[in-house]
Order: C-alpha cells, then sequence, then structure tokens
C-alpha cells in the first residue's frame, strides 16, 4: 500500500493529535514530502514524538521514512500527470531550446505527412464546389475550432458566402439551410464528433457536398461525408501529439483555400480600399500586403 492509502485505512481508529496528523498529511501530502517533522507538528498542533508514533504505527521505521514515501509517491503521480497530458517528448526539466526544437520538428513531421497523404483530386473537388456555392457552412469545436475558423476567415474574407459554427443548435441550422450545390465542411481531427455527425446528416438531407478535414480515415464522419480530406496525423495521446497535427490541419485548410482561390481570381483586391478589382495602380499587390494572408 502507498503512505496515502495506509493512512486512509488507520483515519477509523486514530483520535486526538494523531488524528490531526492524518489529517494534515492526506490533505497536503506535497508539503509533507518536502517539509521537516518540525513544520509538520506545528501544522497538526502536536510534537515531532507524537508524529513518529504514527509513523512507526504505519509500519515506517520512523517519520523520514514517511515523509521519503510521500515524497516518491508525489513525484510519481505528478510524472503520470505530465505523461498523459503533455507527453513524453517533453519533459519537466528539458531547457527552453530543447522544448522549441521538439516542437517544432514534431510540427514539420506533421506537415510532410499531410504532403504524402493528402488526396488532392479531392481538395480540387471540394474547392470547386466552395468556389460555386450559394453558401458555405464551417463546423469545429474545441481543439478543432483554430483551424476551422481560420479557413472561415480566409474564405469570407475573398467574398465566399460561408458561415462558421461550433455549437449543436447552430450548426444544425446552418446545415438545414443548404441546398443543391452547397458545402458542409467539417474539421475534425478524430472524426467522432456526435454534432459534427449531425450536422453532416441534415446537409446531406438538404442535398449539399458534405466534407471533413480530418486525420482518422476509418472513423464514423469519414463513413458519411462525399469527400475525406486526410491530413496524415491523429489526434494522438498528449498535448505534444495534438499540437503537432495542428500543422497538418492548417496545412490542409491553407491548400483548399489557395485551390478555391485559383477559381475565383477576380475575388483578390483590397476590398476595404476600392469598390472593385483595380486593372493597374496600387491595389494590383493589395493581397499580398494583407494582413489575413
Amino acid at each position: 500500500m502507498s503512505p496515502l492509502q495506509l493512512l486512509r485505512a488507520a483515519l477509523p481508529g486514530l483520535t486526538g493529535a494523531k488524528l490531526r496528523v492524518a489529517e494534515v498529511i492526506l490533505s497536503r501530502p506535497d508539503e509533507v514530502g518536502d517539509g521537516s517533522i518540525t513544520w509538520l507538528a506545528e501544522a497538526a498542533r502536536t510534537s515531532a514524538a507524537t508524529i513518529t508514533r504514527l509513523s512507526t504505527a504505519l509500519g515506517f521505521d520512523g517519520f523520514p521514512e514517511l515523509r521519503a514515501a510521500l515524497a516518491r509517491e508525489h513525484g510519481r503521480d505528478v510524472q503520470a500527470g505530465w505523461e498523459k497530458d503533455i507527453g513524453s517528448a517533453i519533459t519537466q526539466d528539458d531547457p527552453a531550446d530543447k522544448v522549441l526544437s521538439t516542437l517544432a520538428a514534431n510540427q514539420f513531421s506533421a506537415a510532410r505527412n499531410a504532403m504524402a497523404s493528402v488526396d488532392r483530386a479531392a481538395v480540387e473537388r471540394v474547392a470547386d464546389r466552395i468556389a460555386s456555392a450559394r453558401r458555405v457552412q464551417i463546423f469545429g469545436e474545441w481543439g478543432d475550432a483554430p483551424p476551422a475558423q481560420e479557413l472561415y476567415l480566409r474564405l469570407y474574407r475573398i467574398g465566399i458566402p460561408v458561415w462558421f459554427d461550433d455549437g449543436a443548435y447552430f450548426s444544425q441550422v446552418g446545415a438545414s439551410l443548404l441546398g443543391e450545390g452547397d458545402v458542409a465542411l467539417v474539421v475534425s481531427r478524430s472524426g467522432e464528433s456526435p454534432i459534427a455527425a449531425r450536422f453532416v446528416e441534415i446537409a446531406r438531407q438538404h442535398g449539399a457536398l458534405t466534407a471533413v478535414i480530418t486525420g482518422a480515415t476509418d472513423s464514423p464522419l469519414g463513413q458519411e461525408v462525399d469527400e475525406v480530406l486526410y491530413t496524415g496525423t491523429g489526434v494522438g495521446n498528449s498535448w505534444t501529439d495534438y499540437f503537432s497535427g495542428r500543422s497538418s490541419d492548417d496545412l490542409l485548410g491553407a491548400f483548399l483555400w489557395a485551390l478555391v482561390i485559383q477559381r475565383v481570381p477576380d475575388r483578390i483586391y483590397d476590398r476595404m480600399g476600392s469598390s472593385g478589382p483595380s486593372r493597374s495602380g496600387p491595389h494590383d499587390h493589395a493581397f499580398m500586403r494583407n494582413p489575413m494572408r
């Protein structure tokens, strides 16, 4: 048993000062693992001798051994939590240079995977439909929302009739407004969103082309849409894995947007400073100056 398990098991039989010591240890195990017997005695309003007797009753040689066991357990918990959330590619002790190089290398790898995995013909078909659609609905939620929103903003800037949704109700309403020739596009790394599945279902019922940008070709969404735009990078098991795939999501979104632009080149002009496409003059290269590019 761990020291905390031993303490919890012993609680019903403890009273007075020993009970106060146990309660302090259970509520602040990390501090006890780093602290002194004097600190613990003050926190529990008792003597060092009482702490020693409790430690012995739990099966330890004394407080130093109990404290060491608490420190080891806390360290294991922290490490397990770190690896589950952040992953093992970056450790708590890595210098900043290594953290940066690891993230950059992972993103480069994800972008390279995307280049090898993207179905160019499928992206072109979706670009064709977006360029001519009466209405385009884009859906993405939580971690998938940033690349979905970026694609929405880029399409919106060039005059594509596009809407972005990230909630169940709004996405269903948006899908119901689609019709023949329109497009419903989902960004979902895992391809397992029930809300996105309902969005796709309604869009298909109304005759729209459905597509998903995803890292999982065999996902439920991948089986339901007309076009699967595979990025080559799945969800992974940690934040580091998920973050590395963001570059593949962004790359595919940028690729799709660039193909749409090729189909509507007359829309690339400075809309804030001109009433229409400029034939010559200062607006010729406005697109290259635009901060949203």
